[in-house]
């Protein structure tokens, strides 16, 4: 048993509100600020994505506070994708060979209430809405916060700060200002806008809903995802601005559902809010946040978004940041609650592992955009998955091990880049069998 610690949490949101129940249990006390209204009395305050994708590492940390099996009740599984063509075929890819391998399409906002109300249940842990942490003094642990409603920010002191507030952290814009801080982001070019599919006429899913659809156009895609209440949440995956498929065009188009329509002639029909949808719906950015270690000062941490954030194209946002806060308490215990060593131990460790999902997430994109329709990448991605079947326990499949397995990210991609070398060595060997054929077939050799 750690000593027991006073905390502050910054960020209420899916990792802040995990946190909080996870270092309850090892009787620490938290107190944990809020920026938004509490959602319980206000409901739901958004403005990013409806549904996640929930995988193991998060099933993971769910159940680490007993909430799994009540989560699990409300998702909607996928065990595959559905990909649509231009002229509205489809087929079906599983995710694995195991058929109890599945996705799950989650909501946000009924995730974080009920993440809320687990942390609000524990001994020790007090939330504090309406009342941002808005910085800190990292070299005395002392947290700067401002109610919504007072003019005047008040100072309280903790034993450990940790910035689980989000890509636009507070806590880590202090700890640039506090100097040998090192912080990247990196927009890239495409947005992304949501869109509706409801259910049909008689309450049921209107296309096939045990799967992620996707509508890929090259730059450019689609996908949708289940919800509980049998309607899809569509994302558009589009360049910012440009000619051709782009939000400046669709803004400049004369009838959006004749545009969208040219791409996805098989999902308009299903989507009779289109137009307000197209008008009233933001276009979000999509960024890639990296630090240079994740703590600063004897006693501030950031993890999830606020220390990596990550474009979506791997689906491991949440997981990675449930993950962080699993690692985090164990970096507590294995430390007897020196905050000071924990916290650098656990940036050691984690880091790494942000910088790889932050990569083979970009990746993803880069391959859906430029390399998807490339020959020598899908016979490369062939002989990968042979080599995957063929040796099951030694060559692993990228994204079983992603979202099947807890594995670190960083082990991931170390065994990827052995993988690749394999697969490099027998393709050369392999074309140097066909090159002596032929030369054998045609006399070169005697």
């Amino acid at each position: 048993m750690t000593r027991s610690l006073d905390i502050i949490v910054a960020g209420a949101g899916l990792a802040g509100s995990l946190l909080a129940s996870l270092l309850a249990q090892d009787g620490h006390r938290v107190r944990v600020y809020e920026r938004r209204p509490d959602p319980r009395r206000s409901g739901f305050i958004g403005g990013r994505s409806i549904n996640l994708a929930l995988s193991a590492r998060g099933r993971a940390a769910l159940e680490a506070i007993g909430i799994r099996d009540e989560i699990l009740e409300t998702v909607v599984p996928m065990r595959g994708r559905i990909m649509h063509s231009p002229t509205g075929e489809t087929s079906f890819h599983a995710y694995s060979a195991d058929p109890a391998n599945a996705i799950n399409s989650v909501s946000r906002g009924d995730l974080n209430l009920r993440l809320i109300d687990k942390a609000a249940s524990m001994p020790g842990v007090t939330l504090h809405f309406e009342e941002p942490v808005v910085d800190v003094d990292l070299a005395n642990g002392i947290a700067m916060i401002q109610h919504a409603h007072d003019d005047e920010p008040r100072l309280e002191k903790a034993d450990l700060i940790v910035g689980a507030d989000g890509a636009y952290s507070s806590i880590r814009g202090a700890m640039q200002r506090y100097g040998g801080f090192g912080f990247s982001q990196e927009f890239i070019s495409h947005g992304y806008k949501e869109l509706v599919i409801p259910p049909d006429q008689h309450g049921n899913f209107a296309i096939e809903h045990d799967a992620l659809h996707i509508w890929p156009r090259g730059a450019s895609m689609m996908i949708a995802l289940p919800n509980e209440d049998r309607s899809f949440t569509c994302t558009l995956f589009w360049p910012r601005e440009g000619e051709g498929t782009s939000f400046e065009s669709l803004n400049a188009a004369s009838d959006p559902r004749v545009f969208i329509k040219n791409l996805y002639p098989d999902a308009v029909d299903h989507m009779p809010d289109l137009e307000t949808d197209c008008r009233e719906n933001p276009v979000g950015h999509l960024v890639t946040i990296r630090c240079d270690q994740w703590h600063c000062g004897p006693s501030t941490v950031l993890l999830g978004d606020a220390a990596h954030a990550i474009v979506p194209f791997f689906g491991q946002g949440m997981n990675a940041a449930m993950q962080d806060c699993m690692v985090l308490r164990e970096q507590l215990r294995s430390h007897d609650g020196d905050v000071a060593t924990a916290i650098r131990a656990f940036s050691r460790q984690q880091k790494p592992n942000g910088d790889a999902i932050a990569q083979l997430s970009f990746e993803n994109f880069v391959i859906m955009r430029d390399k998807v329709s490339s020959p020598m990448y899908r016979l490369r991605q062939r002989l990968e998955n042979w080599l995957h079947r063929l040796l099951p326990q030694h060559v692993g499949s990228v994204y079983n091990l992603v979202s099947f397995s807890t594995t670190p990210y960083a082990d991931i991609v170390g065994r990827r880049a052995r993988r690749r070398r394999a697969t490099r060595g027998i393709l050369t060997v392999m074309l140097g069998l066909i090159f002596m054929a032929i030369a054998f077939s045609v006399g070169i050799l005697i």
